[in-house]
C-alpha cells in the first residue's frame, strides 16, 4: 500500500475493560514505530466523558473523537491505517472510506474475536466498543451511528476470526445472513477470499482487532479468546485480500499492554500485521511502510 498515511487515536472510552487506560500505552507504543511523515495523531480528551441519556458510556468523547478524526482523514491523500485504541477508534475511518468511495465498492472484513454488534438494548456493559458494528450498520445514537453513505449494508461485511458472540449478536448474524469466517478457515486463504468476492465488492476495508489472534501469540489484549488465529494465518490472509481487492484503509486496535517491557514483546507480532497491510506483497516478514 505504497504511500499509506498512518493516523493514531488513542481512545480508551470505548472500552469496557479495567485495563482501558492502557490502550493509551499500546498505541503510543505502535506510534513509536511508524514513519513520522507519514503519521498523524488525533487529539483525545483526557476526560471520561458522559453518558448523556443515549446508553453509551463516556458517549461524549467518543462522538468527540469521532469528529475530530473525521476531520483529519479529510485532510489525508491515500489509504489511512487507524491506529487504535479500542475499535471505536476505528469508526470514523471505515465511515470515510465508505463515503468516499462508489456506494457498494467497499466490504468491510472485520478480523475479530467478537462481533461488535450489540445495540444499546443488547450491550451487556454499554461500552461501545462492544456496538461498532451496529453503529456501522446504521444502528446507534446520533453523532456515532453511520448516516447516507457512510452505512454499511450487512451483505457487504464479512467477520473473521469470530469466536464469541452474545446471544444477541449471534440472533442478528442469523437474521441478517452476515458472512462468518472461523479461524480454522484461515488454513487456507483463498476462502477469506471467496467470502469477500460473494459480497460483490471490488474494495475492501480491513479493520484488525488484535484479539482476533490466539492469546498464546500476544498478551497484551484486554478480553483474549481461546482458540484464536495464529499470527502467519492473519498476516497471510491480509495479503491475500490485498492480492484480490483495492485496500482502501485498515485499522488496528486494542492493544493495551501491561508496561513498555511487555510491549516490546509484543510489537514484532503487531509490526508483522502492520507490514502485511501495508508493505510490498511479495514480502512474507513485516516492515512498515510509507
Amino acid at each position: 500500500m505504497s504511500g499509506a498515511s498512518f493516523l493514531v487515536v488513542a481512545q480508551w472510552q470505548g472500552s469496557g475493560s479495567s485495563r482501558a487506560m492502557r490502550l493509551i500505552d499500546g498505541a503510543d507504543a505502535i506510534r513509536g514505530d511508524l514513519p513520522v511523515s507519514a503519521t498523524h495523531v488525533v487529539p483525545v480528551p483526557a476526560a471520561a466523558g458522559e453518558a448523556l441519556e443515549t446508553g453509551v458510556n463516556r458517549y461524549s468523547s467518543l462522538s468527540l473523537v469521532r469528529e475530530l478524526a473525521a476531520a483529519e482523514l479529510a485532510l489525508l491523500d491515500g489509504p489511512v491505517v487507524t491506529v487504535g485504541g479500542d475499535c471505536g477508534a476505528d469508526l470514523a475511518g471505515v465511515q470515510h472510506a465508505l463515503a468516499t468511495n462508489e456506494p457498494g465498492t467497499v466490504a468491510v472484513v472485520w478480523f475479530d474475536a467478537h462481533g461488535d454488534l450489540n445495540t444499546v438494548e443488547s450491550s451487556p456493559s454499554g461500552a461501545f466498543h462492544g456496538m461498532v458494528l451496529r453503529a456501522l450498520l446504521g444502528d446507534g445514537p446520533e453523532g456515532l451511528a453511520s448516516t447516507g453513505p457512510t452505512v454499511l449494508d450487512p451483505s457487504r461485511l464479512v467477520l473473521v476470526g469470530t469466536r464469541a458472540l452474545d446471544d444477541g449478536e449471534s440472533a442478528f448474524v442469523d437474521e441478517t445472513g452476515i458472512r462468518v469466517v472461523a479461524p480454522a478457515e484461515l488454513e487456507d486463504p483463498a476462502g477469506l477470499v471467496r467470502a469477500v468476492e460473494a459480497t460483490g465488492a471490488e474494495r475492501v476495508y480491513l479493520h484488525v482487532d488484535l484479539d482476533v489472534l490466539d492469546p498464546a501469540a500476544i498478551d497484551g489484549i484486554g478480553y483474549p479468546e481461546p482458540f484464536g488465529v495464529q499470527p502467519d494465518r492473519l498476516t497471510d490472509a491480509i495479503r491475500a485480500l490485498r492480492g484480490r481487492f483495492e485496500l482502501v484503509g485498515a485499522g488496528l486496535t486494542e492493544f493495551a499492554p501491561d508496561s513498555p517491557e511487555a510491549a516490546g514483546r509484543d510489537l514484532p507480532v503487531i509490526l508483522r500485521i502492520l507490514g502485511a497491510l501495508t508493505g510490498p506483497l511479495g514480502r512474507r516478514a513485516g516492515s512498515v511502510t510509507s
